[in-house]
């Protein structure tokens, strides 16, 4: 039963590692309903913040001091 369960176990995992990686390629080419439609406008939110999401941001906008290597 040992045997079997290990092949059972390293199955699942190839395939869990085979899905994960697919994924992106998936997303990438499915045409008929885009995550980010690039014919409208980016909302307010992603164009300020950008694409990724960072919930524990406070910013206020961009920096526009310059700061001198040290």
């Amino acid at each position: 039963m040992t045997r079997a369960r290990n092949v059972a176990v390293a199955s699942g995992l190839v395939a869990f590692v085979a899905a994960g990686l697919a994924f992106p390629f998936y997303m990438a080419s499915s045409r008929a309903n885009p995550v980010i439609d690039s014919s409208k406008p980016l909302p307010p939110q992603a164009t300020f913040r950008g694409p990724y999401i960072n919930t524990g941001s406070r910013d206020i906008g961009p920096d526009h001091q310059t700061h001198p290597k040290k």
